[in-house]
């Protein structure tokens, strides 16, 4: 079910209509389970069954931990994740075994790669993980992620079921922790809702999705292969710009889009996306890109890989590991792996840079490294649109060949489309700095007409729908 649906403006309603009924407040969490489930079962009822096993499985190994406070916790935090990262692995990497082990003709590989993909499982099983580990370490080290276990076995299986289930984030996001979001489980009241924020987040996300990401799907339709192998250069780089803002306008959007709707039922999620096309460094863009994610991998994976703490040849090693599984992440092919692995070669490059040469910053520095990072980035997008590694080498030699035709092909209306669509992109990151530059500017008293048009285009200008672009990850 798409939040752009129909179908999920009714089920929405329904459930906050029940959800603020005064002699249903105990049932609060109870409505909220119900209605993801409902939201999970439209795209895939069957696997609704592999959702709850999900939950089954954290749920009793979080509570076992909980109650075992010995070794025997470990063991059991272990075979917990490991079933989670098993979970992930058998449905979402099957199709990659099946290639690379198996024969076109063997019956195995035909039943590997006919495996369903359940929506958003690279999701709701690393947030499992989080639960185990945030449950372990809170009380073996007593440390300040502590997650606050129900003392009814029947009500953490309620709880976990709704932390891993909440349909604002079940399908793409933003990845939460256990510990920051149990202690908001509790009865919420409708006048604490807080209307302008939730208000502000939902129409933000709904303009960068139905009007900027689903009209620019339209344009960069003409990046792919073979269409782009007639295209000037011209046109390649508008094509690959244009993409480049679409796909922060789909994912942002979603991620602004969920946590709107979670504050509409009291509930905070942390910020997933913080304006990354201003970074000046790879390292600045993933704490602004899909941060949920970035964090995740520090904190459970580089972390635990000793981090930055055992030299520097074993920092850059962990960081092309940590971005080489971070890509795979992504998807079940080699292309989301090499994807990965530039960005963590760009990270321990900048790194090794820093590390022996010592440049003062200035704005025309950072200028320049923003727009290296930018370039880089989009250009690293290829990977994600592109249907295989082939045809990103082809695009680049297409690019190189293409020069010599006309630069009156730059005004073909695909172009100026793309660069239309793509502008407000590009003003949005533009007028987070001038806010963070001029706070006290009388302007900002001005900012709700800004939601005003923003409104108008999502009535008057949306796209054609279609399914989040995270949704196939």
């Amino acid at each position: 079910m798409l939040f752009t649906s129909q179908e999920f403006v009714v089920l929405l309603t329904i459930t906050f209509l029940l959800y603020y009924v005064p002699f249903l407040k105990k049932l609060q969490v109870a409505i909220l389970i119900a209605s993801s489930f409902v939201f999970y079962a439209y795209f895939q009822p069957a696997l609704l069954l592999l959702l709850i096993f999900s939950i089954i499985i954290n749920a009793s190994a979080s509570y076992f931990i909980y109650l075992k406070n010995t070794i025997h916790s470990k063991k059991i935090a272990i075979a917990g994740v490991v079933t989670n990262l098993a979970l992930l692995c058998f449905f979402k990497y099957s199709p990659l075994v099946a290639d690379v082990f198996f024969r076109s003709d063997n019956s195995i590989r035909h039943f590997l790669i006919t495996l369903p993909l359940p929506i958003g499982i690279s999701f709701f099983t690393f947030e499992g993980i989080t639960l185990l580990v945030d449950t372990y370490t809170g009380q073996v080290e007593q440390n300040k992620k502590k997650v606050i276990i129900a003392g009814s076995p029947l009500k953490h299986i309620g709880n976990v079921a709704f932390f891993i289930s909440f349909f604002p984030h079940l399908i793409s996001g933003p990845i939460l922790k256990a510990y920051e979001f149990f202690p908001q489980i509790k009865t919420k009241k409708f006048t604490e809702i807080p209307w302008q924020n939730a208000v502000k987040m939902l129409i933000t996300g709904y303009f960068l999705k139905m009007v900027i990401a689903d009209n620019l799907k339209e344009q960069t339709n003409y990046l792919s292969y073979p269409g782009f192998l007639s295209a000037p250069t011209s046109s390649l780089v508008i094509q690959v710009f244009g993409y480049s803002m679409q796909i922060f306008a789909d994912f942002a959007g979603y991620s602004l889009i969920a946590l709107g709707l979670a504050a509409l039922f009291g509930y905070t999620l942390n910020q997933n996306f913080n304006y990354p096309y201003i970074s000046t460094s790879f390292a600045e863009f993933w704490r602004r890109w899909h941060i949920s994610l970035s964090t995740f991998l520090r904190e459970y994976l580089y972390f635990p890989l000793g981090g930055n703490r055992k030299g520097k040849w074993r920092t850059y090693l962990n960081l092309l590991i940590v971005m080489g599984l971070g890509g795979l992440w992504h998807g079940a092919a080699w292309k989301y792996a090499v994807w990965g692995l530039a960005h963590g070669l760009a990270l321990v490059v900048e790194r090794m840079f820093k590390d022996t040469v010592k440049i003062k910053q200035n704005r025309l520095i950072n200028f320049i490294g923003g727009c290296l990072v930018f370039v880089y980035v989009s250009l690293a997008w290829l990977l994600f649109k592109l249907h295989n590694f082939k045809h990103v080498v082809l695009y680049f030699k297409t690019f190189a060949a293409n020069s010599h035709i006309p630069i009156s092909f730059f005004f073909q209306r695909v172009n100026i489309y793309n660069l239309l669509y793509a502008l407000p992109v590009v003003l949005y990151h533009v007028y987070y700095l001038f806010k963070r530059k001029y706070t006290n500017s009388p302007a900002l008293k001005y900012e709700f007409l800004l939601y005003g048009v923003m409104l108008f285009f999502i009535v008057t200008n949306s796209g054609l729908s279609g399914d989040f672009i995270y949704f196939q990850f």
